[in-house]
């Protein structure tokens, strides 16, 4: 695999699963030193990294937390020198119900985690960028950003404040070599879409009955998506939501 990111640090948050998995290991692969964030201290994205003769770290952050978002991109400077890419991805899905009975606490927790704590990554990711000129951006949405989903108003809500975000980012950074730019990921077999269905084989039928192309997606779909997005070959791209979904919202 071409090293395309040699010498560049790339920042996964929510690194420890599912899609964060899938892109720090992408990233590394491509010969980036990587920096894995995430509130769950699970080493498996860190072995798999290190064990394929990458260089990585990992720095345990709650991204609703403004001074553990400032620790992580202390940590990585101090570690690395610099931030090349960043991929801010941590996200929970909250609890379903009902807009009249979303609770305030759900709604708060979903939208800290989800809205705020990607402009809490961007806040002290981009200075560190402005001070080199240069850098790339990758937040992550989801199609519920682009469409509205029952039952999940918070995460509804979250999802489509971080492509806005997004796109005031972009405008604000566009001359200052900065690109930001958003993905929205459909149905991707992750452990979050293991807690919607309960991983029952009936529900994930549903989903797949749902997708156009007729199957999930999987998290090295999404990061894929994420590297060309951070590569020189989207260098004329910010401000754009890709949708990774399968066809879902073309329906």
């Amino acid at each position: 695999m071409e090293k395309i990111f040699q010498n560049k640090v790339a920042l996964v948050t929510g690194g420890s699963f599912g899609i964060g998995r899938a892109t720090a290991i992408a990233f590394a692969n491509r010969g980036a030193k990587v920096v894995i964030a995430d509130w769950v201290e699970d080493n498996e994205t860190l072995n798999a990294i290190t064990s394929a003769k990458g260089n990585a770290i990992f720095v345990k952050c709650d991204v609703s937390k403004d001074a553990d978002v400032k620790n992580l991109i202390n940590k990585t400077v101090a570690t690395f020198g610099q931030l090349d890419y960043a991929f801010n991805n941590a996200g929970i899905e909250g609890v379903s119900a009902p807009t009249q009975d979303c609770t305030e606490e759900n709604w708060e927790r979903t939208i800290g985690v989800n809205l705020k704590g990607i402009w809490l990554c961007m806040k002290y990711e981009i200075p560190q960028m402005l001070k080199q000129g240069k850098g790339a951006i990758v937040n992550n949405a989801s199609i519920a950003g682009v469409v509205g989903f029952q039952g999940i108003p918070a995460y509804v809500a979250s999802k489509h404040g971080v492509i806005g975000l997004t796109k005031n980012a972009a405008l604000e950074n566009a001359k200052a070599g900065i690109r930001v730019n958003v993905v929205c990921p459909g149905v991707i077999r992750t452990p979050m879409i293991d807690r919607f269905t309960g991983k029952q084989k009936e529900v994930e039928k549903q989903f797949e009955s749902m997708e156009p192309i007729g199957r999930l997606g999987q998290p090295e779909e999404v990061a894929e998506a994420v590297i060309w997005l951070c590569s020189d070959g989207a260098s004329f791209v910010t401000g754009h939501s890709l949708v990774v979904d399968g066809g879902w919202v073309a329906q």
